[in-house]
């Protein structure tokens, strides 16, 4: 039983609108889906993909009135987005100035060209350079030429205080490779690979033990998603976490795919996913993202839904 790289991420905004101005008109990505968190549906869920909506390639928001997230370890600190060359890591640099971003500067991060930079929000996130590889096409109505555009999730960095726990449920159940490690800022990284291996299918660890715990809030990563190919295998992955006696949420029908949520031993939520159905199972691949979309058990509420959500400015 193999994972085979990163589904999609999970973060948190409080402001629906800035967001999807960032995401689709600075950063260029396409909203491939507008729904609601079917858990809470008075929020947003805004997804935000590659030209087709390839899984591993979505970065999603809950929009929650909350005040700024506390940055702290026993969480999600950064969200890498992947580039696929230095040329286009050069074009970003130029393009988040001109939009007023700040962003460090280019350096080398284990052996890939790096961008550190934020959203409005705090929201850590880098653009590497992935030499082509991982899910990723080109949309045509992006503002970014489709040689510079995003391709998709890069490796995601989770801080923790104590690596083994968490070390032993990344190899042990869920068959992750612990291949390297690494230094940055000064911390020690560990990096564990899935499927084929790549920048789409790392999780970085940083071990830090003297920082405070964080708390959620706007700014703040959720929690993220790990990719299961088909049915099957999210079935067999469901009897797994009941073998190894792993507090679950069970099966959860999303619709658009397939979920499990479990806590790791520091308490950051990790999710597994199913690659199918995908995004275009209520919607033309054209047209993704410009309406609200509502899975079929919600439908019924649309009404109510819609009227409880604000208007997304442009």
């Amino acid at each position: 039983m193999q994972l085979t790289g990163i589904h999609h991420l999970t973060a948190v905004t409080a402001d629906a609108s800035a967001n999807h101005r960032f995401y689709t008109q600075t950063l260029g990505m396409r909203l491939v889906k507008k729904t609601v968190n079917q858990d809470d549906v008075s929020a947003y869920h805004l997804f935000y993909a590659d030209g087709e909506a390839n899984p591993g390639t979505d970065l999603t928001f809950f929009d929650w009135p909350v005040g700024p997230a506390r940055r702290g370890t026993r969480s999600i600190v950064r969200t890498a987005l992947r580039v696929r060359d230095r040329a286009a890591l050069d074009y970003w640099a130029d393009r988040l100035a001109a939009h007023g971003v700040s962003a460090g500067p280019i350096l080398d991060r284990d052996g890939r060209a790096t961008l550190d930079f934020e959203d409005g929000e705090g929201q850590r996130l880098s653009l590497l350079v992935d030499d082509g590889q991982g899910p990723g096409t080109a949309w045509a109505r992006s503002p970014v030429p489709a040689a510079h555009q995003i391709r998709g999730l890069g490796p995601i960095t989770l801080s923790v205080p104590d690596l083994a726990p968490t070390d032993a449920v990344l190899t042990q159940l869920m068959n992750m490779r612990r291949v390297r490690s690494f230094q940055a800022d000064g911390v020690e990284t560990a990096v564990y690979e899935m499927g084929e291996g790549g920048p789409a299918a790392e999780l970085h660890v940083r071990i830090e033990p003297g920082l405070p715990v964080a708390d959620q809030g706007a700014g703040a990563v959720h929690h993220v998603a790990f990719r299961v190919p088909t049915f099957a295998d999210y079935d067999a992955w469901a009897e797994r976490l009941k073998a190894y006696r792993v507090p679950s949420s069970g099966k959860v029908d999303r619709f658009y795919f397939r979920s499990l949520y479990f806590r790791e031993p520091n308490g950051i939520l990790f999710e597994l996913a199913t690659d199918e159905p995908g995004f275009a199972a209520d919607e033309p691949m054209e047209t993704l993202g410009e309406k609200l979309a509502l899975p079929p058990f919600l439908e019924p509420r649309r009404a109510q839904i819609e009227a409880g959500l604000k208007p997304l400015e442009a």
